[in-house]
């Protein structure tokens, strides 16, 4: 098996599953920051994922791996979408050309775009951090959205164990558009 392949593998097993909305409806009274449950965002060591990027450059020593120049990322209906990525390894885990590191985490950068299935997010950046279980995406603008129901925010921060979620609106306003015919009925 050659390293990048490898390394391929090892990050499969460690990738997010991403998946951003649940049904439920947020109150649009919500000013300053909305706090929900994301009940879809897991993670998922089972399915296989794809990396592309227009170039990989491998840093041992660094305990790093560059992906840069359209950065697509895919594991089953998740897509992954960034100008740059930066997976970074726990010192002392392994060699990451030896497909054996274990992931730190991975930042994420330049027209950042998380897809998966009806649900979406930009943002300027992103991190995931594999030992704290957190998800956290910033930007000027970060737009989360499914169907017609969009949530505008600066910063949104996720807790991967519990799925309790908070957009942030940074000294402005948390903005909520939402559909009433996206709404469930019991």
């Amino acid at each position: 098996m050659s390293a990048i392949s490898a390394f391929s593998f090892r990050l499969a097993g460690t990738f997010i599953l991403l998946s951003l909305f649940t049904s439920a409806s947020l109150s649009p009274a919500a000013a300053q920051a909305t706090t929900s449950k994301m009940k879809g965002l897991q993670l998922s060591n089972d399915e296989p994922i794809q990396i592309e990027s227009d170039k990989l450059e491998i840093k041992d020593a660094e305990s790093k791996a560059l992906f840069t120049g359209n950065v697509k990322v895919v594991q089953g209906t998740t897509t992954l979408q960034a100008g740059n990525m930066v997976v970074f390894y726990k010192k002392g885990g392994g060699a990451i050309s030896g497909g054996n590191a274990d992931i730190d985490r991975i930042e994420v950068s330049q027209k950042v775009f998380l897809q998966s299935g009806t649900q979406q997010a930009t943002a300027d950046t992103g991190e995931f951090s594999m030992t704290a279980q957190t998800l956290v995406l910033k930007g000027k603008q970060v737009v989360l959205s499914e169907g017609k129901n969009v949530f505008t925010g600066c910063q949104l921060d996720v807790q991967m164990e519990t799925g309790e979620a908070q957009l942030k609106a940074c000294g402005d306003r948390v903005r909520i558009q939402l559909d009433p015919k996206s709404q469930k009925t019991n």
